[in-house]
């Protein structure tokens, strides 16, 4: 049997017990994403909304970050660029990488070792220099996500702990992880609740009709399941 056909095989049986027409409440999509999730590793479960919005304007950007109650379960490697006492209280606070000019030489040499970047205000003369090097990776240090800030030790500590960083692409498509198959299906809940409720509040000025359009969740390996739109608001309260 060819590789396509294997494919084909294993994502008919993966969609087997779910109805591709209809869509579900957010615990009972979690619940069959949950059982369908089969793989040998740790699958990570993501959700996908499609929103009405066209963010090549700028007035229907979505974009924002979001602390999931319990987390990822995914490490993050995080690169701060800081001196000093500043240095010193990122390196405490758990970063992996801190520096300044040094830092940026490392990355122009193509050294990107890292999930998230965060600078004090005065780095950002800096880390301007590394735009085009991190400005496509989605890595750019901004005022809006708390990535550039003076409490460095308090974003490195929630960039640690969970946050997430979201961004509308051209489609008006968002999407993250929410954690990982091997969360309780409560835990999966509060955090998809949370990922929910950010956007809900990040919703632009220049949005027009319908906001969210669709939604689904689904695991790494595993078939996307559709979400009931019209009950997101009532799905239960993220939980610490």
């Amino acid at each position: 049997m060819t590789a396509m056909a294997n494919k084909g095989k294993r994502l008919a049986g993966a969609y087997t017990g779910i109805d591709r027409t209809a869509v579900y409440p957010m615990a009972d999509a979690i619940k069959l994403v949950k059982t369908k999730a089969v793989a040998k590793f740790d699958e990570t479960v993501e959700i996908a909304m499609n929103l009405g919005v066209d963010p090549r304007h700028s007035d229907q950007m979505v974009r924002g970050v979001v602390s999931l109650p319990h987390g990822t379960g995914k490490s993050v490697r995080v690169a701060v660029f800081a001196k000093d006492a500043k240095a010193a209280e990122a390196t405490a606070a758990g970063a992996d990488i801190v520096g300044a000019e040094d830092l940026m030489e490392r990355i122009q040499g193509g050294q990107i070792d890292f999930d998230r970047v965060i600078a004090t205000p005065d780095m950002m003369g800096v880390v301007g220099r590394l735009g085009k090097i991190l400005g496509p990776r989605g890595l750019m240090p901004n005022p809006k996500l708390g990535t550039v800030t003076a409490n460095v030790g308090e974003a490195v500590a929630a960039a640690k702990a969970g946050q997430v960083e979201f961004r509308a692409e051209k489609a008006g498509l968002v999407h993250a992880g929410i954690g990982k198959a091997s969360f309780s299906e409560e835990q999966l809940v509060a955090n998809a609740a949370a990922f929910v409720d950010a956007i809900q509040k990040a919703k632009p000025a220049g949005a027009k009709g319908t906001y969210i359009k669709r939604v689904s969740i689904s695991s790494t390996m595993g078939p996307g399941v559709k979400i009931d739109t019209a009950n997101l608001s009532n799905a239960p309260a993220a939980r610490g």
